[in-house]
């Protein structure tokens, strides 16, 4: 592979690692060679073969921006299937619950270890932006804010391939927070509960504390499941005891 080559696909993923999004500016050519270890020229020459792909514009005295992701970028097919699934029958959210248990045990158990100070800023950010939108009754935005926080963890464990498939998985993880959020979050003391073991997971991850990191967000996961259950029990026992109401001479 040329020098030209590995610097492209340096710079391709050092964009997708920082989640870049088409419109954003990159960071300056000082502080994106100090990152990707290369020379100014050959930086350049990166950005200039980008360019000429579309995937990047440059635009004088304002930097260079991302203008559009490739058609390549990491979007996983499985996500549109496991959406229909779980239309068709609710309980297949439970198994998307699994799965986020062992894939997100491991970005909080990475992320512990490796997440920088601007990776535990961002991580907060979203903490605080969930307590925020909650607070003025927008369960949309406050879902997506969820959704967030836990792809910052994955991002905060610098492991491209568990952060491709968080990033995939991106739209049915919200799709499932959401689906959560309208049967747990709606009550007072089950919010300060599951803002509490985000306030955990967080910590742990401040902390350096890679097996206390993966048993919160495990915990705060099974937990959601388990109230979801309980929620839908609940419901169905209503729905029968309805019925013979309506019944009953």
């Amino acid at each position: 592979m040329k020098v030209s080559d590995k610097v492209v696909q340096k710079l391709r993923m050092l964009i997708e690692q920082q989640n870049i999004q088409p419109g954003e500016r990159l960071p300056a050519e000082r502080k994106l060679c100090e990152k990707l270890g290369v020379s100014r020229t050959s930086l350049r020459e990166a950005i200039q073969q980008l360019t000429s792909t579309g995937m990047l514009v440059s635009r004088i005295g304002a930097g260079t921006f991302l203008q559009q992701l490739p058609l390549n970028w990491s979007q996983y097919r499985i996500v549109e299937p496991l959406s229909h699934l779980i239309d068709e029958d609710p309980a297949y959210r439970f198994d998307v619950q699994e799965a986020r248990i062992v894939l997100e045990g491991g970005t909080a158990w990475y992320a512990a270890q490796r997440a920088t100070a601007e990776d535990i800023s961002r991580i907060r950010h979203y903490y605080d932006q969930i307590s925020h939108f909650q607070s003025l009754g927008d369960g949309d935005q406050a879902a997506q804010a969820d959704a967030r926080f836990h792809l910052a963890i994955a991002e905060a464990s610098h492991n491209l391939v568990l952060i491709q498939m968080m990033r995939g998985l991106f739209d049915l993880l919200q799709f499932n927070v959401a689906l959560g959020r309208r049967k747990v979050w709606s009550e007072p003391h089950r919010f300060d509960q599951l803002h509490d073991q985000h306030r955990q997971v967080m910590e742990a991850i401040e902390h350096q504390d890679p097996k206390a990191a993966r048993k919160a967000v495990c915990g705060h996961i099974e937990f959601v499941v388990q109230q979801v259950r309980l929620i839908s029990e609940e419901e169905a026992r209503r729905q029968r005891a309805s019925r013979l109401n309506r019944i009953s001479p």
